[in-house]
């Protein structure tokens, strides 16, 4: 039975997964979605479009009415 050195202990986050959120942020607060996060529909609208920030490239409005 061979010993993998490098083991991983506890739960993990994917690099990709990191740097997927992180350009969602940055294009989400340059769309204007994190600069007034007052009210539980801005914070919504905000946390949607740092996940889905693809859809901000194509010209969707992910703003919550």
């Amino acid at each position: 039975m061979a010993v993998q050195p490098y083991a991983r202990r506890g739960v993990g986050v994917s690099w990709i997964v990191v740097i997927y959120l992180v350009a969602g942020g940055i294009i989400a607060a340059t769309h204007n979605y994190w600069s007034n996060p007052n009210t539980v529909k801005a914070i919504v609208s905000a946390l949607l479009a740092t996940v889905a920030w693809p859809l901000i490239l194509l010209g969707v409005d992910l703003h919550i009415t």
